[in-house]
């Protein structure tokens, strides 16, 4: 069974890791730790153990008996990068995307650094895109360490967007996404950022996709900026997909 999501930029997710901690400013009001606490005390058995940072080795080979090709969002209750995860771990999920040939595959990470490190000792297939999440100008050095990687596909969260970004190099970066902080406790985004963010993206022609101004009820809010959605995708997926 695939675990249809509600995330605009992704049509299913898949978790064979969850839990996590806090490591940069975004983390503050993390979305995947409320949600986890409910699901602990609603009984799931993969939240037995709450957001801490649990290995679930039967969720691994899930994708593969998907026979619907699907844009997979990897561990969207966790960071696959998370020092906890054993790189041994992290490269039989690479190793099952592989596999899944006819899934695309996101990963998203703040931990660039260990991204960085482990890089070099990871088989990178064309439908595994790899995203950092950059939500405020002072985590600019991710993008960086995106860039060493051997992923076909390089993106950039801004989520949830904390501030202003002025002249972000774009260079070798296939997509953005852009999106305001979503909860009882959102702080508010410019829509000045985001208008200038979409004005890097467009000399550069890099997809802009913008994503939620969020607020404590995101949905009343919407995701129109300047009158329409923007809804770009990088025009690349595996077997010849397009979106």
């Amino acid at each position: 069974m695939a675990l249809q999501s509600a995330i605009e930029w992704t049509e299913a997710t898949w978790n064979p890791v969850t839990g996590c901690t806090k490591v940069s400013l975004g983390c503050r009001h993390c979305y995947a730790e409320r949600l986890a606490r409910r699901l602990q005390a609603m009984g799931n058995p993969n939240y037995a153990n709450g957001f801490e940072v649990t290995l679930h080795e039967h969720m691994l080979s899930l994708p593969l008996k998907w026979r619907q090709p699907r844009i997979v969002f990897v561990n969207s209750m966790s960071d696959l990068f998370h020092e906890a995860v054993p790189a041994d771990f992290i490269r039989r999920m690479f190793d099952v995307m592989r596999r899944a040939g006819h899934h695309t595959f996101q990963v998203l990470t703040k931990r660039s650094e260990r991204l960085a490190d482990l890089a070099p000792r990871l088989d990178w297939p064309g439908n595994v895109w790899m995203g950092v999440t950059v939500e405020h100008a002072d985590y600019v050095g991710r993008i960086g360490d995106l860039r060493a990687t051997g992923a076909r596909v390089k993106f950039l969260s801004l989520e949830p967007l904390l501030g202003p970004m002025p002249a972000l190099d774009l260079a070798g970066i296939d997509w953005v996404i852009v999106g305001g902080e979503s909860g009882p406790h959102a702080r508010p985004m410019d829509a000045a950022w985001a208008r200038d963010l979409r004005e890097q993206c467009r000399p550069t022609g890099v997809p802009f996709f913008f994503k939620q101004w969020g607020g404590t009820n995101k949905k009343k809010a919407g995701r129109e900026l300047d009158g329409r959605t923007w809804d770009e995708m990088p025009e690349v997926a595996p077997a010849g997909r397009l979106f």
